[in-house]
């Protein structure tokens, strides 16, 4: 046998399995060209005798792919890999990666100095872009002749996937409105052109559909505001501008210590993470759920189901946004535009 002190090569290795070189390749880069028993077996024997995989350099030079797939994110690392909705997208395209020899490059759309994190991404192979961008820099700054697919937001002329953000919006707010409230209110999510954590004024612009889901969301409950009576300009809007606890509590606590007659009785949130914290701040308050304010979420993420009272909210699949995404940036099904249905989640803060 090879002595486990000798540097390793992938012939090396090869030849101690009776096996192709191209089979030990395969068994990193390709698992699905493999059965399960040999891949096992070359992974087995290339630990026990400290082969690290095929050089990524090399092979980089060799084949001008390092089979590498960067994922642009619009918010910062930490906040994406705490993010309920975000984590879980970033697991489905791992899954997917994983099964089929790539690497996950994650980037940040709010690291300073775009020109060096473009430099990064440079090396990869694909990109997924996801969310709100702050600014159109750093994508105008990626490889134009890599492929791309846009997840939440769309560019011009790549593929993109999405939910049914206006539909689902519509029916959740229907669902809502079948008992008639005293007064609602609805709670965006980067909404607005400049910053905005607070009440929207008329002379506020708004961003437009292409850049933001916000606005689909919106465009479903004001459809649903038509359908039941109510003139969508006389629903007072607030906007969050980070969908944490921190961002959220101030503009939630402004609403419900309104005095009893303007404070509203509904409340159509667009996210869970808000729903929650309005949740856990009307409950400081005293105020019950849904007997003195009936709430609804949107995305359906686990702390909302295990929480009582369980929130009403639309439930969407984030990991399979995310392997949908991936199966397209590896050319495994056909890049176009893409929408996935969601689900209306009927809970205890808005039955």
């Amino acid at each position: 046998m090879t002595p486990p002190s000798r540097h390793i090569t992938l012939k090396d290795l090869a030849r101690e399995l009776g096996v192709s070189t191209a089979s030990v390749s395969n068994a990193f880069n390709r698992p699905d060209q493999l059965s399960p028993r040999l891949r096992e077996r070359i992974l087995s024997e290339a630990q026990r005798l400290g082969y690290q995989g095929p050089d990524a350099r090399a092979r980089t030079l060799r084949t001008g792919r390092s089979r590498i797939i960067a994922v642009v994110l619009a918010e910062t690392l930490t906040y994406s890999l705490n993010d309920a909705v975000s984590s879980e997208l970033l697991t489905g395209i791992a899954e997917v990666l994983d099964d089929h020899g790539h690497t996950l490059l994650l980037l940040s759309g709010r690291q300073p100095g775009s020109r060096q994190t473009s430099g990064t991404a440079s090396m990869a192979d694909g990109f997924i872009v996801y969310g709100l961008m702050p600014s159109a820099m750093l994508l105008n700054e990626l490889p134009s002749q890599r492929p791309l697919v846009a997840v939440d937001f769309n560019i011009d002329g790549q593929p993109m996937v999405h939910i049914d953000n206006e539909p689902a919006s519509h029916d959740i707010a229907c669902h809502a409105l079948a008992i008639p409230p005293r007064r609602i209110g609805v709670l965006t999510l980067r909404l607005t052109e400049t910053p905005c954590n607070g009440r929207v004024t008329e002379e506020q612009p708004w961003l437009t559909a292409e850049r933001t889901i916000t606005r689909a969301r919106l465009d479903g409950f004001h459809r649903a505001f038509a359908e039941h009576g109510i003139d969508p300009a006389s629903v007072p809007v607030w906007n969050i501008e980070e969908n944490t606890h921190d961002v959220c509590a101030p503009v939630i606590a402004s609403i419900l210590d309104l005095p009893d007659d303007e404070r509203p009785d509904l409340l159509l949130c667009m996210s869970d993470r808000i729903a929650l914290t309005a949740l856990t701040l009307a409950e400081q308050r005293g105020l019950r759920v849904p007997e003195d304010l009936r709430l609804t979420g949107f995305d359906g993420i686990a702390e909302g189901q295990y929480r009582a009272p369980r929130l009403t909210t639309i439930r969407q699949d984030s990991v399979e946004k995310g392997r949908v995404a991936a199966r397209m940036i590896l050319g495994l099904e056909a890049p176009r535009a893409q929408l996935l249905r969601t689900e209306l989640i009927v809970g205890d803060s808005c039955p």
